[in-house]
């Protein structure tokens, strides 16, 4: 009987050391997705800035373009213009 209560108790803590390990296992899993996952946000987090930079970088060069393009379109206007003149004067004279 004694033998039969003495089985019953080394199962038990078995069944305990079991779960001890089971609960300690879950744990060192979940630490270890979550501090993953941290440095998965940090990574990504870190290359939408350098995206950002970058796309900011040619939103300018856009915008200078642009503003090229329009001056260059002013000064084709004002050759045009003096062009007339000229065969205008040239016409005249």
């Amino acid at each position: 009987m004694r033998r039969c209560k003495q089985e019953g108790e080394e199962r038990v803590t078995q069944a305990w050391a079991m779960i001890i390990v089971g609960a300690l296992s879950m744990i060192g899993t979940f630490a270890g997705s979550f501090i993953t996952g941290r440095k998965a946000t940090a990574l990504i987090a870190y290359r939408i800035e350098q995206l950002e930079k970058r796309v900011s970088k040619h939103n300018s060069l856009v915008e200078r373009m642009y503003k090229l393009e329009e001056e260059s379109s002013v000064l084709q206007e004002q050759i045009k213009v003096a062009n007339h003149r000229l065969a205008d004067l040239e016409e005249k004279g």
